[in-house]
């Protein structure tokens, strides 16, 4: 394996973190696709309106009037399955730092029960991607959900 991944932000396999029943489509192919490569950057059954209704019900927020963000970034493979979950918070100055450490569990939990995942095809093949989902916090509440 090479000291540097295929791609700027490629997600390594971790057994401490990673599922091992999950598998990448093409596991011999040096890259991943990114989100916005394909015909269309946001894949989802019912597009992002669909995430943000469905965070609105779960009713997820702190205590705490934290501000920052929390991006939790992942693998869709050929089959719409996810998986190689990264979380990474930042302040409101784009500053890394542990903003708020339950709010960002709660969220990973909530973007891993997301099952409406589509894989992207190129010429007639079904192809995996990494897809992220940045949770803009203010006052402790989400307050958007990018991209």
């Amino acid at each position: 394996m090479s000291k540097y991944p295929a791609t700027v932000g490629d997600i390594e396999f971790d057994e401490k973190l990673d599922d091992p029943a999950f598998k990448k489509c093409n596991p011999e192919k040096l890259f991943t696709l990114q989100y916005y490569q394909g015909s269309k950057e946001f894949d989802y059954k019912g597009e992002k309106i669909a995430i943000i209704e469905k965070l609105e019900k779960e009713k997820i927020s702190s205590e705490s009037k934290t501000n920052g963000y929390i991006t939790v970034r992942f693998l869709v493979n050929c089959e719409g399955k996810t998986g190689w979950f990264r979380v990474q918070q930042m302040n409101a100055d784009l500053r890394e730092t542990i903003i708020n450490k339950e709010l960002g569990e709660r969220l990973l939990r909530f973007t891993k029960s997301l099952d409406g995942w589509i894989p992207k095809e190129i010429k007639g093949f079904k192809i995996g991607y990494y897809q992220y989902l940045t949770y803009k916090i203010e006052n402790g509440k989400v307050s958007e959900v990018l991209p």
